[in-house]
């Protein structure tokens, strides 16, 4: 669907400021469709972002710190997230044996089961909506970091 019927606007400032635009629905677009996905399995967005940030350091243990530090969303409350994990049983949390003060996470079994069947399932849905090939990806990929080029 063209931004212009989602929106039902067709009047632009100009060709960057429509791309924003299209930028910022298209990012809403397929989150609210991932969300779809993962409420089957009892699990929000930013739970999921966790869980993958946890596996790809798995068997190790990350402090919460650095969970926060690579989360997509960089406002989400990452303690808050990890209590709802811990209490559905895909996390287990622990005192750092280094650093008393700080709290270390690392993934239950469990935790490992359900990201993979939620993953094959968020794989899937990307493949039907996202449907550019590798060279267009590429190119995508290039502007959308130019264009983050200025972040601090």
């Amino acid at each position: 669907m063209k931004l212009e019927e989602a929106i039902k606007s067709t009047k632009f400032k100009s060709e960057v400021h429509k791309a924003g635009l299209n930028i910022l629905y298209t990012a809403w677009w397929l989150k609210t469709m991932m969300s779809k996905e993962l409420k089957d399995f009892g699990l929000t967005h930013e739970q999921y972002n966790v869980l993958r940030i946890l596996k790809g350091k798995h068997p190790e243990q990350m402090c919460v710190k650095d969970i926060a530090c690579r989360m997509i969303e960089k406002n989400s409350n990452v303690p808050r997230i990890i209590d709802r994990l811990e209490l559905k049983k895909l996390v287990k949390r622990n005192t750092s044996a280094s650093d008393k003060r700080e709290t270390v996470v690392t993934l239950t079994s469990a935790g490992i089961n359900i990201l993979g069947l939620s993953t094959e399932r968020v794989n899937k849905i990307t493949e039907e909506m996202i449907v550019i090939d590798e060279t267009a990806a590429q190119c995508l990929n290039e502007m959308l970091d130019k264009l983050r080029s200025t972040e601090q």
